[in-house]
């Protein structure tokens, strides 16, 4: 019997993904939503959708993702990043069903030097790191069999995205200021649409939270003298420059690189590291233009 699934934020990065690397899938019937086909954050929306289609899974990829514009618009990034995912939790809850929720790095403070695991205690600094870690914790509360995977620096050949902007950015300029001391771990969106695929398809669900980024560690600097490498770009001087030189209005961590273990261990993953998810990107991001 095929599982229902309700996939939320699929105009995104990693609901683009989603869909296609579920689409014409027999084992699933999906129901892909994003704002203009649910609101979730209309609790009554949310219940109806879920009762209505006998939800199995709900993936939620939906969230406030502006970091700096949310420490101006702290209702509206709670709103989307804790109460909409207290509804979806809710609904189901109700239901019998299980979620998949996808988090962030910035629920920590990023002062550590060591891979974050999912033991270490959050600490957000910033208004989107908080209302992330508020949308946790209801999850966690309210639908205790859920599965919420936390990334960081997402990117893919869809939508606005840090790789893109390189892109844009290389071929319009002679050079390029980027921050070089703050170092994390690049994550394609097709690696992550693969790893909740495991969870979707896993023998045995195993609820909890988990880290999931692409492997290696790099600095923004890095990040884009590589992008300017695969792209060809050869006319743009990449100038690394510290995190005081590039003030933002909100705070982002120096070192926010993720322990996979978890994740790999309990659902036999195999994850590429982040250059080599970039080159594929980058050789479909080439096709395209």
């Amino acid at each position: 019997m095929s599982k229902k699934i309700l996939i939320t934020g699929a105009n995104g990065q990693l609901g683009h993904e989603m869909l296609h690397l579920l689409e014409g899938d027999s084992r699933f019937e999906t129901l892909f939503t994003d704002v203009a086909e649910l609101d979730i954050c209309d609790a009554g929306a949310v219940n109806r959708v879920v009762t209505d289609n006998k939800v199995d899974y709900i993936v939620n990829c939906a969230a406030y993702t502006q970091v700096d514009k949310a420490e101006d618009n702290v209702d509206l990034c709670r709103k989307i990043n804790a109460g909409a995912v207290e509804n979806l939790a809710r609904a189901a809850a109700a239901c019998g069903a299980r979620m998949i929720h996808v988090s962030t790095d910035y629920v920590f403070d990023g002062r550590g030097y060591r891979p974050y695991t999912e033991e270490m205690t959050p600490n957000p600094q910033s208004v989107y790191g908080k209302t992330k870690l508020e949308g946790e914790q209801a999850l966690q509360s309210l639908c205790p069999d859920s599965v919420i995977i936390r990334t960081a620096w997402l990117y893919s050949p869809y939508g606005n995205n840090f790789v893109k902007t390189m892109m844009r950015l290389g071929a319009e300029r002679e050079e390029l200021s980027v921050v070089a001391d703050q170092i994390g771990t690049p994550t394609c969106a097709a690696d992550l649409a693969g790893a909740i695929l495991a969870v979707l398809t896993a023998g045995t669900f195993v609820p909890g939270v988990y880290h999931f980024s692409n492997e290696g560690a790099c600095s923004w600097y890095d990040f884009t003298v590589a992008i300017h490498r695969l792209a060809g770009i050869t006319t743009c001087r990449v100038k690394p420059i510290r995190s005081d030189e590039y003030p933002s209005r909100a705070h982002r961590p120096f070192y926010s690189v993720l322990d996979k273990s978890k994740i790999k261990q309990t659902y036999g993953l195999v994850i590429p590291h982040w250059y080599e998810s970039l080159s594929h990107c980058m050789e479909i991001l080439q096709e395209t233009r």
